[in-house]
């Protein structure tokens, strides 16, 4: 049974499972470059690595999260890191905020847990959307989909500034399985189509 943070959002309600801090350790396997021969194979980048993961509320529709990893090595030598917001994928209501830093107008909409029920869809689930920053220059925004205790994410967009390294699109999968939190990411960059790049495993620490 999962038990609601205080003050969730009800439209939260199916991402709720996700609220806390998570730790763990994963792995990155990623192949970079091209063959230098007929029987060779490309490069593969493989370690391993620890990682903490957040997911909070304000009390508003959309959960903030960050991620931070590190090497396991004996400087625990920082990684990469990323930050964002995730939230139902629905269209925009006169009720809701923005843009910017405006308030919406009248009555804020989806406000119980029956109102959210409107917004399962034909797989018993419910549209998710994330938008993922990196400091190196990327922005992604994810869409898919939240079903019992899984979400699974693909890029419909990915910015990159000037002088960011070459990362075209990308995929998430995300479980919850006997408590722990089980992710994979598949990438497209360097060259690369769409290839299996780093997974992990989180247990709750907060």
């Amino acid at each position: 049974m999962i038990e609601l943070p205080e003050g969730l959002a009800a439209e939260l309600v199916p991402l709720s499972w996700l609220v806390g801090v998570w730790e763990g350790t994963g792995v990155v396997e990623y192949p970079i470059g091209e063959p230098s021969g007929d029987d060779e194979e490309p490069e593969v980048r493989s370690y391993e690595f620890g990682q903490r993961v957040s997911f909070s509320h304000d009390g508003l529709p959309y959960l903030n999260y960050t991620s931070t990893t590190w090497l396991l090595d004996e400087q625990h030598t920082p990684l990469a890191a990323e930050m964002g917001y995730w939230r139902l994928d629905r269209p925009s209501e006169p009720g809701d905020r923005g843009p910017a830093m405006l308030m919406g107008e009248g009555n804020a909409p989806f406000t119980t847990t029956q109102s959210v029920e409107a917004l399962r869809n034909a797989n018993d689930g419910f549209d998710v959307e994330a938008m993922i920053i990196h400091p190196t220059g990327v922005n992604e925004l994810y869409v898919g989909q939240v079903r019992k205790g899984r979400i699974d994410l693909a890029t419909d967009a990915v910015m990159r500034s000037a002088n960011a390294k070459e990362y075209s699109a990308a995929t998430r999968l995300y479980g919850l399985v006997e408590g722990k939190l089980f992710w994979a990411w598949d990438i497209a960059a360097l060259g690369q189509g769409l290839t299996s790049h780093a997974s992990g495993q989180l247990a709750k620490v907060d």
